[in-house]
């Protein structure tokens, strides 16, 4: 349903644009991308990720615990919601929306104490911020976080010449994550991390599920292989975090956000 509204509704557009044959090739966030597509497109290239990592801005430049007791911290993420609350239950969470620049402004107008932003944006805006970047063991980042992705129709020749800036290091982790967000479900409304990252001929996963105070969690810290059938390995692991309580956890989510 999240994908009916927003983000979700812009892609949506383009996607309609590229199979009219109005455009040829488009250029997304791949974590904007949702997971069931037309069968008519393809991700023909997914360029080499940019820092998958979330950072914490504040007015002083402070870490996360350095922050005030009580402080108050904006995010418009599920997921990075769930984690903060995890990790300092003192923390007042609120909602922050905008663009980049709104979010900074927002900061410094004094309405929040820290904001929680993905590094990724930062670099490529080119802006130089005092921030403390988050540890990715306890703050894993969102699937497909720092990732760019080119979309084409399959059998095309832009999809031909499109190919040739695909980065397939970066390609198998996006695949992973997507895979085991596929099999878990629940979108964005859901607090749902997944990260992989290839090192020599494997794939270290870290994916889980939280309770939306971040109370309650299941985690799997897995290495697959990547010498065949990894997405299956990958299905696996979405299976499983759904056995050991994601399930529960995601339709916990799924309720609450019908409910507002």
């Amino acid at each position: 349903m999240h994908q009916l509204s927003g983000v979700g509704v812009f892609v949506a557009e383009i996607d309609e644009h590229m199979l009219s044959g109005k455009i040829d090739l488009a250029v997304h966030s791949m974590k904007d991308l949702p997971t069931k597509r037309p069968v008519e497109l393809t991700v023909s290239a997914v360029l080499r990720r940019d820092s998958p990592a979330d950072v914490l801005v504040s007015r002083d430049g402070l870490s996360l615990d350095e922050l005030r007791e009580g402080a108050i911290v904006g995010t418009s993420s599920m997921r990075r919601t769930a984690q903060l609350r995890r990790s300092r239950p003192d923390l007042q969470v609120s909602s922050l929306r905008g663009n980049l620049q709104t979010r900074l402004r927002k900061l410094s107008q004094g309405d929040y104490d820290a904001i929680v932003l993905a590094e990724a944006g930062l670099q490529r805006m080119g802006l130089k911020l005092d921030y403390a970047r988050l540890d990715k063991e306890s703050f894993v980042p969102s699937a497909n976080q720092g990732t760019i992705v080119v979309v084409s129709k399959i059998g095309t020749k832009a999809e031909m010449h499109s190919k040739s800036i695909d980065d397939v290091p970066t390609r198998t982790e996006t695949m992973i994550e997507r895979k085991i967000l596929e099999t878990v479900g629940g979108g964005c409304i859901v607090p749902i991390a997944i990260h992989a990252d290839v090192i020599d001929g494997a794939a270290r996963v870290l994916a889980e599920v939280l309770s939306m105070d971040g109370k309650r969690f299941v985690r799997l810290d897995e290495k697959i292989s990547l010498e065949d059938g990894y997405l299956d390995q990958a299905e696996d692991i979405g299976r499983r975090l759904m056995e050991m309580g994601g399930r529960e956890l995601v339709l916990e989510a799924v309720k609450a956000f019908g409910a507002r």
